[in-house]
C-alpha cells in the first residue's frame, strides 16, 4: 500500500480528495450555508461527490446551489450555480517530513440565472482553476496547509477576468481522533482588489463513517458580505484499504 500522511482538511475550501488518495476512497459531501450581505441573505447548498479511481488520484463532481428568499428589497436571482469537476494528484508524500505535496485543476460551467433561462443561453461562462496544495504536520496534533491557485473567467462577449487565491490553514486534531478545530483564511487578490476571510471551523466524528464540519465566517473588509455560516456534512462509504 503506498504510504499516506493523515492531515486536517479544510472545511471551507476542501480538497478534491485525501492527499496521498488510495485507490477505492470515496466520499459524499452535502454542503449548506448562509450569508449575511447586509440589505438581503444568501443561501447556499451543494452536493458533492469524490472519489479515487487510482492510488493518489482524487476525482470530484459538485453542484452548487444559491438560494435568495423574498424580504422586499431587490435581490439576484436564484440560480444553480454550475457543473464543478475537478482531479487532484498528490505527487509527493514524505512520511519522514510528515509532509504532502499535490497539484490539481478545477473547471466550473457556470450556468444562466434561473430568471434569464428562457431568454440567455443555459451556459454562461467558464471558471478555470489549477492549483496547488501544500500540508505539513506540525507535531502529533498540529497541521498546516497552503492552497493556491488563480481563478480565470470568461463568459460570452466578455474579456476574461481573473483573481488569485491563497488559502491557509492551521489544525489540531484530537489524538486518537479525526476531530479538530482550527482556522481557515481565505484571501483572494484581484485587480485592484483584496478580500480576506477568517473561518474558524470545527469538525466532529460522528461515526466511523459519518462527520460534520462547522463554520464561521469573519470577513476582514465588510464591503460585499458580513459574517456568515456554513454547514458540511461527510460521509464515507467503506472500502477495502481503511483510513491511515
Amino acid at each position: 500500500m503506498p504510504p499516506k500522511v493523515l492531515h486536517a482538511e479544510p472545511l471551507y475550501i476542501d480538497l478534491i480528495r485525501d492527499l496521498g488518495a488510495r485507490k477505492g476512497e470515496r466520499e459524499w459531501n452535502v454542503g449548506l450555508g448562509l450569508i449575511d450581505r447586509s440589505r438581503f441573505d444568501q443561501y447556499e447548498a451543494l452536493v458533492e461527490y469524490e472519489w479515487a479511481p487510482a492510488n493518489r488520484l482524487g476525482l470530484e463532481v459538485e453542484v452548487p446551489l444559491t438560494f435568495y428568499p423574498a424580504n422586499g428589497v431587490e435581490t439576484p436571482s436564484n440560480r444553480v450555480e454550475g457543473l464543478k469537476t475537478a482531479a487532484q494528484w498528490t505527487f509527493k508524500v514524505s512520511e519522514a517530513h510528515q509532509a504532502s505535496f499535490a497539484v490539481g485543476y478545477i473547471n466550473k460551467i457556470a450556468f444562466t440565472d434561473l430568471d434569464d433561462v428562457r431568454r440567455s443561453p443555459f451556459v454562461s461562462g467558464n471558471v478555470a482553476n489549477p492549483f496547488f496544495v501544500a500540508a505539513k504536520r506540525l507535531g502529533r496534533q498540529w497541521h498546516s496547509l497552503v492552497y493556491t491557485g488563480p481563478q480565470i473567467h470568461t463568459g460570452r462577449g466578455r474579456t476574461a477576468s481573473w483573481e488569485y487565491d491563497v488559502n491557509s490553514n492551521v489544525h489540531y486534531m484530537v489524538r486518537d481522533s479525526r476531530n479538530f478545530v482550527g482556522v481557515e483564511i481565505n484571501k483572494t487578490w484581484a485587480p485592484g482588489d483584496f478580500d480576506m476571510t477568517i473561518r474558524p471551523q470545527m469538525r466532529l466524528q460522528i461515526s466511523d463513517q459519518l462527520m460534520v464540519g462547522i463554520v464561521t465566517g469573519v470577513p476582514i473588509n465588510r464591503e460585499r458580505q458580513r459574517l456568515s455560516m456554513f454547514l458540511r456534512l461527510i460521509y464515507e462509504p467503506r472500502h477495502r484499504t481503511g483510513h491511515p
